[in-house]
């Protein structure tokens, strides 16, 4: 199959506009553009015959799709990226938009986490889409762990830092756990836990488990490794990920089998799955990135979009991530703007807690 910018380059000027018509006009109210209604619209007099046959032309080559006999087109997947990549216009961000993300710049959230759910509150409002918002991991001493079991397949584990912070952590513990193997893996840890960060623990540990594996029981040892994977930085689940506008998506007037598929996608997410994927996707190119549909597993099953883009502390490392999700109609020339300066924002606001 070619890529998006090859099957661009091979469309002549009023295949062109004809595509990126009826791909404007979805997005604009999700509904199938038909022929007639783009001979009001096109640059250049043409029956709507004409406009029939270039779509017919643009379904075979899998740009465009026809939901019902006889109806108007809507873009596909491979469509929707073509466009974004090669016919997308983003435009400047909207000075009403910007005024609300600024205003976040005013809360008195005590610590990070708290400001980082006020601007995910405020990018879905501003989006009327839920917001992502990946948190940084926390990397001060540790003072204190504590593992508290509430389900068989379902136990807490509380992170008590040095500075005061306090994270609650929800993890799924290897089977046949007990109270009594928490109470003990956790005075294990805390044996060695005064004055390291989690990072370093996580060393420790593992040096530890392997030299003294004796003195724990095979399941206590086993909730200490789950526990130490969650820090490992190479696989570090224990950024938080926070969801916020999940109403947005979950209107009255979507589909039942849409509404099936966005709980789905919000089930994974908020049992954590794929997490550090989230990240990942920031990390692997500067600014702002687009998935569209199954281009990315962690949105395989809900048929979904995802703008998404890193924040940067002081020192331009990339510590978490802010995105937009939503349907595959989203308005992207909207969005992208809105989450780069999010993300821009976000760094900003880091960094100057970082140097006061």
């Amino acid at each position: 199959m070619k890529e998006p910018t090859q099957l661009l380059e091979q469309l002549n000027s009023r295949s062109r506009e004809v595509f990126r018509r009826v791909v404007e006009g979805y997005l604009e109210n999700g509904e199938p553009v038909g022929s007639r209604t783009l001979t009001r619209s096109l640059s250049e007099q043409v029956s709507a015959a004409t406009i029939r046959n270039v779509m017919q032309d643009l379904e075979f080559l899998g740009l465009l799709d026809s939901p019902h006999v006889s109806a108007g087109r809507i873009p596909t997947q491979l469509g929707l990226r073509m466009f974004v990549d090669g016919l997308l216009e983003v435009r400047d961000l909207d000075e009403e938009d910007r005024d609300k993300i600024d205003a976040t710049l005013g809360t008195n959230a005590r610590d990070v986490g708290s400001l980082l759910d006020t601007v995910g509150s405020a990018l879905s409002g501003v989006t009327h889409g839920a917001s992502l918002v990946l948190t940084p991991k926390h990397e001060a001493p540790l003072k204190h762990i504590e593992f508290v079991s509430l389900a068989p397949d379902r136990a807490l584990v509380v992170i008590v830092f040095a500075d005061g912070h306090v994270e609650n952590r929800l993890f799924s513990p290897p089977p046949g756990q007990t109270p009594s193997s928490m109470r003990e893996a956790a005075n294990f840890l805390n044996a060695f836990i005064e004055g390291r960060t989690l990072s370093e623990l996580s060393a420790v540990m593992a040096h530890e488990i392997a030299a003294r594996r004796q003195e724990l029981d095979t399941l206590a040892a086993q909730l200490v490794q789950e526990g130490i994977a969650m820090w490992e930085p190479e696989a570090d689940h224990s950024a938080r990920l926070i969801v916020r506008g999940r109403a947005n998506l979950l209107g009255d007037e979507t589909a039942e089998e849409e509404l099936d598929r966005i709980r789905t996608l919000f089930d994974d997410l908020e049992r954590k799955r794929d997490i550090a994927e989230f990240l990942q996707l920031a990390e692997e190119g500067d600014g702002v990135r687009i998935f569209i549909g199954s281009e990315n597993k962690l949105f395989s099953l809900s048929g979904s979009s995802l703008v998404v883009s890193p924040y940067m502390n002081a020192d331009r490392k990339i510590i978490g991530a802010v995105g937009v999700i939503g349907p595959t109609r989203l308005n992207y020339g909207r969005i992208v703007p809105i989450v780069d300066y999010t993300a821009q924002l976000v760094g900003r606001l880091l960094t100057d807690r970082q140097e006061r």
